[in-house]
């Protein structure tokens, strides 16, 4: 039985008795060992935060980058295998710019998560490679509404209004699930997601371990400066 369940363990084309695949659920694991990233739809846009941890005090923060611009109009954050997520923020960059170049007109969300969904799919169908570990939140906005989108190392996604992944994920959207409105603001939205981490995390908190980024119809991608982050978390403490 112990060699029959190692066959399961290494390849992630072969499905177990009990209908699993390992190589992917250790993807999800390598997610889960990932810094944490937040997203949240709020009443004119999407908001994307990461956490960028201290592993040493020579690390400069700054260097750490968790949030990618894809267009105008869309952005992602990824958490688990950093090599991975760029390799996908790359090709995705690529989709949006083809698409505006046969069409003439900007990717919808939901299309770009289609065909990255796809993409990693295939890398759970074949001998000689392995799943991505890593989860993209993709958020945009674009002529069918507000998007918030969480794809999975098999190849599914599935869209949110408030969404964690990484570590103390769990333990995220369960404040998520108390305190989050679908008419939040951006402040508000804020300062969930900080509070949030807060409560979560086991470092003493920095604010210049947030990322943080807004996509919004009027002005579309925009990245947070620390000095905005700074402000909001100082008129927090003071309250």
């Amino acid at each position: 039985m112990e060699q029959s369940g190692q066959q399961y363990d290494e390849a992630s084309t072969i499905f177990s008795p009990e209908g699993r695949l390992y190589q992917v659920e250790y993807a999800r694991e390598a997610v889960k060992k990932g810094s944490t990233t937040m997203g949240f739809k709020w009443k004119d846009g999407v908001l994307l935060l990461a956490h960028k941890p201290e592993t040493s005090r020579l690390v400069n923060l700054q260097s750490l980058e968790k949030i990618y611009q894809i267009d105008n109009h869309i952005a992602c954050v990824a958490t688990g295998l950093v090599a991975d997520g760029r390799h996908l923020v790359e090709m995705a960059r690529e989709e949006a710019q083809w698409n505006k170049v046969r069409y003439d007109t900007p990717i919808t969300v939901k299309e770009l998560v289609n065909i990255l969904c796809d993409y990693t799919h295939l890398y759970t169908q074949f001998d000689g490679v392995r799943p991505f570990g890593v989860v993209l939140l993709v958020g945009g906005i674009d002529t069918t509404g507000m998007h918030l989108f969480s794809t999975d190392p098999s190849g599914a996604y599935l869209g949110y209004k408030a969404v964690c992944e990484g570590k103390k994920s769990t333990d995220a959207m369960t404040q998520f699930t108390k305190n989050y409105t679908v008419d939040i603001s951006l402040n508000q939205a804020l300062e969930l997601g900080l509070q949030t981490l807060k409560k979560i995390s086991k470092q003493k908190f920095n604010i210049e371990m947030i990322e943080a980024a807004v996509i919004d119809k009027k002005t579309g991608y925009t990245r947070l400066s620390s000095d905005a982050l700074k402000k909001l978390a100082e008129k927090q403490s003071s309250e």
